[in-house]
C-alpha cells in the first residue's frame, strides 16, 4: 500500500543509510537494498520474533542489512549500535498489523478467521488480549475501545464482554466478534461490528501509539540533515500524532503570543514535503486494506 510513492519520498541515495521500522515480510526492505550500492546500508527492525527470523533467512547474506527484533521505540539503541546516529538518510514506517499476521489466524489479529485472541505482535512475551480481558473492569474496556477505535457502543462492548467472560472464558477471536456482533445495536455497511473494537484492543495490548510517539521524537536526532521521514498510518488516531509531530516540528519553538522572532529564530527541525498521499482508486480496488491508508513525509532540517 503506497509502496511506490513512499519509496520515491525517501529519495533512495546508493550510498545511503536508511531505515526500515517495520519489516514485516520485507517488500519494502528488499526495494531499498535494490537501490541502495555496496556503500550503502539498511538497518530493519521488527517487534515480531517471525519477521525477524524471515528476515535473517531472506537477506542475512547481504552485508549492507541489519535487522533486530524490537519496537520502533527502540530506534536510537539500535542506530547507535551501528554507528550511524545523526547519519540515517530515510526512516520509513509502515503502521499497523502486516498482512501475513492478520491472514494467520494464529496469531488472533482478525475475526475473520478464528483462532486463539492473542494479538501481541510479540508472542513470545507480554499479555495476551484473552488475559487482558479476562481481568479488566467495564471502565477499561470501555475506554479502549472508544479511545482507540472510536468505537460509539464501547461501553455496551464492554458490558457484554464481562458478562459474556462471567458464563466463559473469552479465548478465541470468534468468540470475541460474536460477542461484540451482537452487542453492537447498529451495523455499518460493509463494516464487520467488530472491526473497531479489534483495532483498539490490538493498538492497545502492543502499545502501538505511545510507541509511535516516542520514535518520531527519536527521529530528530537520528536523521542526517535532509534526511527523510515517510510514514504510513491506517489509522485516524495514528495519523494526527504524524500529522501533529510534522506541524510542530516545521513551526519550531513555541513563544508566547506578541514575541518578536523570525521562522528561524523558532528553530525549525523539519520541512514538510508535500500533501498527505493517498491510494489511488485503482489501489484500493485491488486491496481493500488501502483504503484508509495515509502517507506523510517530512524532511529534517541542517
Amino acid at each position: 500500500m503506497l509502496f511506490t510513492e513512499a519509496l520515491t519520498a525517501l529519495r533512495i541515495l546508493p550510498s545511503g543509510r536508511y531505515v526500515d521500522g517495520t519489516f514485516g515480510r520485507g517488500g519494502h526492505s528488499g526495494a531499498i537494498l535494490a537501490a541502495l550500492g555496496s556503500e550503502g546500508g539498511l538497518l530493519a527492525i521488527d517487534k515480531d520474533p517471525v519477521a525477524v527470523t524471515f528476515g535473517k533467512a531472506l537477506f542475512g547474506g547481504d552485508s549492507r542489512f541489519v535487522i533486530e527484533q524490537g519496537s520502533f521505540a527502540m530506534l536510537v539503541r539500535f542506530v547507535r549500535q551501528i554507528g550511524w546516529y545523526g547519519k540515517v538518510n530515510g526512516i520509513l514506517l509502515d503502521l499497523g498489523v502486516s498482512s501475513p499476521q492478520l491472514d494467520n489466524a494464529e496469531r488472533g489479529f482478525s475475526f475473520m478467521n478464528d483462532g486463539p485472541l492473542d494479538m501481541r505482535m510479540d508472542n513470545s512475551s507480554g499479555m495476551t488480549a484473552a488475559q487482558w480481558l479476562a481481568k479488566a473492569e467495564v471502565g477499561d474496556i470501555a475506554q479502549v475501545i472508544r479511545d482507540y477505535g472510536e468505537e460509539r457502543f464501547s461501553k455496551r462492548i464492554a458490558r457484554a464482554v464481562v458478562h459474556a467472560r462471567q458464563q466463559a472464558p473469552i479465548t478465541t477471536t470468534g468468540q470475541l466478534a460474536e460477542i461484540i456482533a451482537a452487542a453492537a445495536p447498529i451495523r455499518e455497511k460493509g463494516k464487520h461490528p467488530a472491526t473497531r473494537s479489534f483495532q483498539a484492543i490490538r493498538i492497545f495490548i502492543n502499545a502501538e501509539l505511545a510507541d509511535l510517539r516516542e520514535c518520531l521524537r527519536q527521529t530528530l536526532g537520528v536523521l542526517a540533515p535532509e534526511g527523510r521521514l515517510a510514514v504510513i498510518s491506517f489509522h485516524s488516531l495514528e495519523d494526527r500524532i504524524v500529522k501533529r509531530f510534522v506541524r510542530d516540528n516545521v513551526r519550531g519553538d513555541a513563544f508566547p503570543p506578541g514575541v518578536p522572532v523570525t521562522h528561524d529564530q523558532m528553530r525549525p527541525k523539519l520541512k514538510s514535503i508535500g500533501k498527505a498521499i493517498r491510494p489511488s482508486a485503482g489501489e484500493v480496488e485491488n486491496n481493500a486494506r488501502a483504503r484508509s491508508a495515509v502517507l506523510r513525509v517530512a524532511e529534517r532540517l541542517a
